[in-house]
């Protein structure tokens, strides 16, 4: 090989080499510049981690929840920070007001929610050097048809007989009674053990073995906020409902003797003479608690299965004075203007309830009906004996003492 083809090859080698070394040289310039912008990014990170809040908002119930609660679900909390501001609005727009803790770590609505309803909470919190920390959550409340309510008697603040029970109708059938029975809790003043009795899957009536004790006071505490009484079906209630027992008066109606006895604490204090049921439509037998009063009211027979041959009552009274309610099925003690007076005391004539002598108006309290209506209160116990029909059935109206006790807890699903 000649020096000039010697040269000429070693050019060429060196040209190829320069490229392969101009080659890597890009190659490493290139992985060089990723790798700067990979650490200049987890400075960022780094840098922006340092700097994040460590404030943590925790707001209930979770984004996207259903079903839930109306009355104790909605709450905004924070650990390792105070909350700077909260707002929950209606998916239609509307402020729902709240009320911030004294130390800034919770927030809740100040109302009850209203079901089948979307809500939008935004919050914000700052640690202890200022830094701020955001939130948000929305979530729908529980629907009429998925949650159930229960109808109770007696009425808060009210004061009652001692045969006034603690009565409960769902407007739902209950088929967790257990859950629903739990959530629910009756106690008295007294001390007296109380039971509730399923009288059916919408029906829980609670009392005590012997009547209440009078003067005493009973509270009656609704937990069934969030308890599932059924398949997907949820409570929504959440209250406390106190009433008063009054003085222990009972008043025994014989309907062979035709009187009653009226009794306040043990002592008998008035006589009564009355007119029960008819030998072919007798008054029950048993213990029956006062459930309504009303000064007047009509009484039509077609209303409770006496009816004439064209269909209409075998009675229409527009104006019975002083009735009280002593069943469901249309039982009354009531006063009686249109019978003879010698009835009273000596003859049986009405169609199943308890007459007294009366006048027309219900306005003359010397009237023997209207002393009686005047001195009772719903919850008092009448009781009536000796006559020829059946016992009342217990869920007859507010009758459960008609039971055993070892029947009546028999019922408690407790």
């Amino acid at each position: 090989m000649t020096d000039s083809k010697r040269r000429k090859g070693l050019m060429a080698a060196s040209a190829l080499l320069g490229g392969v070394l101009v080659l890597t040289a890009c190659n490493d310039n290139g992985a060089s510049a990723e790798g700067s912008k990979k650490s200049q990014a987890a400075e960022v990170d780094k840098a922006a981690a340092q700097d994040a809040s460590e404030a943590q908002i925790t707001i209930a119930p979770k984004n996207g929840a259903t079903n839930a609660s109306i009355n104790n679900d909605a709450k905004v909390t924070v650990t390792k920070g105070t909350l700077s501001q909260v707002t929950m609005t209606t998916s239609a727009g509307a402020t729902v007001k709240g009320t911030l803790a004294a130390d800034g770590k919770s927030w809740k609505p100040d109302v009850q929610l209203e079901r089948s309803t979307t809500y939008k909470i935004n919050a914000a919190a700052k640690d202890s050097k200022g830094r701020e920390a955001h939130e948000n959550s929305s979530f729908t409340t529980v629907s009429p048809a998925n949650s159930f309510i229960g109808n109770f008697t007696p009425e808060d603040g009210s004061t009652v007989g001692v045969g006034m029970p603690v009565s409960i109708n769902f407007n739902k059938p209950i088929t967790d009674k257990k859950a629903v029975q739990d959530a629910i809790t009756v106690s008295s003043s007294s001390g007296q053990e109380v039971v509730g009795h399923w009288f059916n899957s919408q029906r829980l009536d609670l009392r005590p073995e012997q009547y209440w004790q009078g003067g005493s006071t009973v509270t009656l505490k609704l937990a069934l906020d969030g308890v599932e009484g059924a398949d997907g079906v949820f409570g929504v209630q959440q209250k406390t409902v106190t009433f008063k027992v009054g003085r222990n008066q009972v008043s025994t109606v014989d309907a062979n003797t035709k009187m009653m006895t009226v009794t306040q604490d043990g002592k008998t204090i008035k006589t009564i003479p009355i007119s029960s049921g008819s030998s072919a439509n007798p008054t029950y037998n048993g213990q029956m608690v006062i459930s309504e009063k009303f000064k007047e009211t009509r009484m039509n027979g077609a209303t409770v299965g006496f009816t004439d041959s064209d269909g209409k009552g075998e009675y229409d009274i527009k104006d019975v004075p002083h009735a009280m309610r002593l069943s469901t099925s249309g039982t009354f003690i009531h006063g009686n203007y249109w019978g003879a007076r010698s009835i009273f005391g000596s003859a049986n004539t009405s169609h199943g309830c308890v007459g007294l002598a009366d006048v027309k108006g219900a306005n003359d309290a010397n009237q023997p009906a209207a002393w009686f209506y005047n001195n009772s209160l719903v919850g008092d116990v009448v009781i009536v004996k000796n006559s020829p029909d059946k016992t009342i059935t217990p869920d007859n109206g507010l009758n459960g003492w008609n039971m055993s006790w070892a029947q009546w807890t028999a019922g408690s699903q407790a």
